[in-house]
């Protein structure tokens, strides 16, 4: 399966480049939006794990997510190809607010984010919870502090359907998760392989980050 991926993200390289996926702006740009375009299989190259892989559009392997816990961890942890971690998401357990997670930078110990640590997280994701809310799109919201009462972004669409936009406080879709097509053969990969579009400018990285967090309330 990871070959055929790897053949098939070279064999449309080209193709996305005359394509250009196109995200909603609040002012245009008549030139397009340069974008990153990552493939997400939802599934730890490791036989013994649960995970994700990640590759690029010539087929390299650029994330890696292998998890010995299931598929209700406490933690995960994001590694680029050579095994180095990235990012570490921690579950909260504070209030039983079990659908709220941190996100660190590289790897950090074995503590939750109740425990007073040295390491400050950089970021904040919290499931929407509100069914009344005004906008019923919404399925989490990501902040820079647990204290800030604005959110950094939000996170709107449907993961289970692998439609979900990421936008930031400027209503720009900053990053974007969508159904992979296969350009030939008839090959359908279902909701396991799915595309993840990075705007330029932001962290890939983290934008894969909140597809694991995504994963995580979501399935």
């Amino acid at each position: 399966m990871f070959l055929l991926l790897k053949s098939l993200s070279r064999s449309v390289h080209d193709e996305q480049h005359q394509h250009q996926p196109e995200f909603s702006e609040t002012q245009g740009n008549a030139g397009g939006v340069i974008c990153t375009s990552l493939t997400v299989w939802r599934k730890s190259l490791l036989v013994s794990c649960t995970g994700f892989t990640v590759i690029d559009c010539t087929g390299n392997l650029v994330y890696r997510v292998d998890n010995y816990m299931g598929r209700r961890p406490k933690e995960l942890i994001l590694m680029d190809a050579k095994g180095t971690s990235i990012l570490t998401m921690k579950r909260c357990k504070n209030l039983g607010l079990t659908h709220n997670w941190v996100i660190y930078r590289g790897e950090v110990g074995d503590y939750y984010c109740t425990s007073v640590v040295s390491e400050k997280p950089i970021f904040y994701v919290k499931k929407c919870m509100n069914i009344l809310h005004t906008n019923p799109n919404v399925l989490a919201y990501v902040y820079h502090r647990s204290s800030d009462k604005r959110y950094t972004y939000t996170i709107e669409g449907s993961y289970s359907h692998r439609s979900c936009k990421v936008v930031d406080e400027k209503k720009r879709v900053v990053a974007e998760i969508k159904r992979k097509a296969a350009m030939s053969g008839g090959i359908s990969f279902g909701l396991d392989v799915f595309m993840l579009i990075i705007k330029a400018g932001f962290d890939p990285g983290f934008a894969m980050a909140l597809v694991l967090l995504l994963d995580q309330m979501f399935t």
